[in-house]
């Protein structure tokens, strides 16, 4: 019930129609014998693993209610349509968080290894039907270029119809418990997923994010500034102009918003060093820093595991706030549900605490070997292109040493990858 693989389903939305109410995490979108094949069922053990039912957490509330077809349906014509390509059948969490957001496509593309044995697995010329019928509108939704060319489904597209699929896939839950991402339970000393690391690899290549080349050895520093009501940092000009006095950093300040593409987003990201932010759903991007950046979650705001152990799953360097004494909170803060929280206010901090602990993840960045060869790249090549010009001069001044034209360097085409 939290992975599911079929062949030649039929599902039933005709009953849709008559539906008025927006349909998100409801868990009676389909009826009993609204989902079936022409296939021998166990029943019984299909209601046995059916106990848990949960609107994100399983495909129970859907599959429980699968029942034997009495012919096959797509042979027999029983369909009004018939999706010949894979599809994926989506609950997905809250588009607008990015954190959450970020579930979804975590176990979509865990999903595609979960029982590989089709040859596609990983085209992008499949369908992805979004379980709900709002209209998909998401700061986020260039990621679905990651795993499909198509248009998104949802389930107004087929509202009134039968559909039959001959190939569907009911990947991993967002929210399953023990699960992937959220609700992950992570032991000590547990980190550097190769999971994760896929994950982020496949998205920035397949969405063809750039790793710009470096120039020299500068420390990438990026503070992500909040444009938000609470976890405002309201004393950053302050700080940024102070990190911009080291003349080891590059600093940039960024904010992510819906003015910012979020290709754009990205592309910063992957080409920072050290990566900046107060506690809130920005810090995500750290699933898409170079394997040897750090983030800096300057505070937790009394959430210390969530960001900490998205670093370490993804297997990047944490740093936080030490000393509270060193910060300043602008109020007590006040929950919509009533009473103190610290996420609901803002915050100040102190400039020489913050300075050493940015400090200290430049240096841990300075002293990873793959920060080190990825700087010293464009240096190799500098060097190499010069042997290859001298190389080229000699050989040329020994076939025709009278011919000053024949002497002079010509630099080899580089190739689409090497530019």
């Amino acid at each position: 019930m939290r992975f599911c693989r079929a062949r030649n389903i039929m599902l039933n939305f005709t009953d849709l129609l008559h539906r008025n109410e927006p349909l998100r995490y409801k868990m009676d979108v389909l009826k009993e014998g609204e989902i079936g094949g022409y296939c021998i069922l166990n029943e019984r053990r299909l209601q046995d693993n059916a106990d848990h039912i949960s609107p994100l957490q399983s495909w129970g509330p859907e599959l429980r209610n699968f029942r034997k077809l009495p012919r096959p349906p797509i042979v027999n014509g029983d369909c009004d349509i018939v999706i010949e390509k894979p599809t994926f059948i989506m609950k997905i969490d809250a588009i607008v968080n990015m954190y959450h957001h970020f579930c979804d496509f975590f176990n979509l593309y865990a999903s595609l290894h979960v029982n590989l044995s089709h040859p596609d697995a990983f085209s992008t010329d499949n369908h992805i039907m979004i379980w709900e019928s709002y209209s998909y509108r998401s700061a986020f939704q260039d990621t679905f270029e990651a795993f499909t060319r198509n248009p998104l489904w949802d389930l107004k597209t087929f509202r009134g119809k039968s559909v039959c699929f001959k190939n569907l896939v009911l990947p991993l839950l967002p929210r399953m418990i023990f699960g992937l991402y959220y609700n992950t339970p992570l032991i000590y000393g547990c980190e550097k997923s190769g999971l994760f690391k896929a994950f982020g690899d496949h998205v920035l290549h397949r969405l063809r994010i750039p790793h710009h080349e470096r120039k020299n050895q500068r420390i990438r520093v990026t503070l992500l500034s909040r444009d938000t009501h609470y976890r405002r940092i309201l004393n950053e000009d302050e700080l940024v102009k102070a990190l911009k006095e080291n003349p080891e950093y590059k600093v940039r300040k960024a904010v992510y918003n819906k003015k910012v593409p979020f290709k754009k987003q990205l592309e910063i990201t992957r080409n920072s060093d050290v990566f900046i932010g107060i506690h809130g759903a920005g810090l995500t991007h750290l699933m898409f820093l170079p394997d040897w950046a750090a983030v800096f979650e300057i505070y937790n705001c009394e959430d210390p595991g969530c960001y900490k152990d998205l670093a370490r799953l993804r297997g990047v360097k944490y740093f936080t706030w030490e000393n509270t004494t060193k910060l300043v909170q602008q109020d007590p803060g006040t929950h919509p549900d009533g009473g103190a929280h610290a996420k609901f206010t803002n915050y100040s901090f102190d400039v020489k605490e913050f300075l050493r602990i940015t400090s200290q993840a430049a240096e841990y960045v300075k002293n990873q070997n793959s920060f080190k060869e990825f700087v010293n790249k464009r240096a190799q090549r500098k060097k190499a292109g010069i042997k290859n010009q001298t190389r080229t001069s000699e050989t040329k001044e020994t076939e025709n040493p009278k011919s000053e034209e024949t002497a002079k360097f010509k630099p080899d085409v580089q190739s689409k990858d090497e530019l």
